[in-house]
């Protein structure tokens, strides 16, 4: 119990500056780490740290981890705004009451062209107006490396952290920094009720051209449930459906509280039905998606509007266990 205390403890120092945070929307560097990496929690509205359960728990909670019963990898594609693609992989493994994970995220933002006012002007015909490109093409980009551990404190209580390695790339300007995410899941043991926290990029100031930015990090706390399943529901039991509802309370550095709740219903742990609600965004909402799950293979897609102006995201995942 004086451990389980000591966590709770360690929790609450390293949350404190990310829970006094106001809105300062635009103030935080790295905002490619914010993002939901993965479909499923994508699908179910980023209301995920105490429902993660595969190695794409060590986007979420590396807690989460001890949740994965053996070998478990993962691969994530996300189709973002202008030209923007991100790229992820994690892998998970136990060893008795311990996990190990590794993850790589990879940000591609595109060709751009340069321009230059030297350039500017017609040509000597004045049949064609050049308005500033160079013919240069840059390429800026990200990448992050991390590794994460998870150790089983009790039967019901978890405890994980994580190291990463941050790159970004955007040829005028480079720089880099270390962070960290420490997470708890809890199983209070009461029907299929769980509980879990996390603090994703906990880390110093990075500079840009001698300017400071902080990371983006952010408290959450979440609990979940089955409504129905063939076990441990909290209301009645079936057995060839279940319905899982989550709720996530998310507090980023660089904006107000903001609130996550997820639904995903099952036939036969075959074809899964994800949807998702996020309150207090400014463009996003509803989300949805879909799961199949086959021989220890899985495959998931979620859809994420951002209202009238901006383009609709996609998500696509595949993954695979071994017991």
């Amino acid at each position: 119990m004086k451990r389980i205390i000591n966590y709770y403890l360690i929790f609450i120092a390293l949350s404190f500056s990310v829970i006094n945070a106001g809105e300062k929307v635009g103030t935080t560097s790295f905002q490619f780490l914010k993002l939901a990496l993965d479909a499923r929690s994508a699908a179910m509205g980023n209301a995920f740290v105490s429902v993660a359960n595969t190695s794409e728990a060590i986007y979420w909670n590396p807690a989460a981890l001890r949740k994965v019963n053996g070998f478990d990898i993962s691969l994530s594609y996300i189709d973002y705004f202008l030209d923007v693609n991100l790229f992820s992989g994690a892998v998970s493994f136990p060893m008795g009451d311990h996990s190990l994970g590794l993850f790589t995220i990879i940000v591609d933002y595109g060709n751009f062209e340069v321009t230059d006012v030297a350039h500017q002007g017609w040509n000597e015909n004045y049949t064609r107006f050049n308005p500033g490109l160079t013919g240069e093409i840059i390429k800026p980009n990200a990448t992050v490396f991390g590794i994460s551990y998870a150790y089983s404190a009790t039967d019901k209580f978890n405890f994980g952290v994580t190291v990463k390695y941050i790159y970004e790339n955007l040829v005028r300007a480079k720089t880099s920094a270390f962070a960290f995410d420490g997470g708890l899941t809890y199983e209070t043991g009461w029907k299929s009720i769980k509980m879990g926290m996390s603090v994703r990029n906990f880390g110093y100031e990075i500079k840009f051209i001698n300017e400071p930015y902080p990371i983006p990090e952010t408290f959450t706390f979440g609990i979940s449930a089955y409504v129905f399943s063939p076990y441990n529901s909290l209301f009645m039991q079936t057995s060839d459906h279940s319905l899982l509802i989550s709720y996530d309370l998310m507090h980023p550095r660089d904006y107000d509280q903001q609130h996550n709740i997820g639904f995903e219903y099952s036939f036969k742990d075959f074809l899964f039905l994800r949807a998702g609600y996020k309150i207090n965004y400014d463009e996003e909402g509803l989300t949805l998606g879909f799961g199949i799950k086959t021989n220890k293979l899985r495959f998931d897609y979620a859809y994420d509007p951002f209202g009238s102006i901006l383009p609709t995201v996609h998500r696509f995942s595949i993954g695979f266990e071994l017991n």
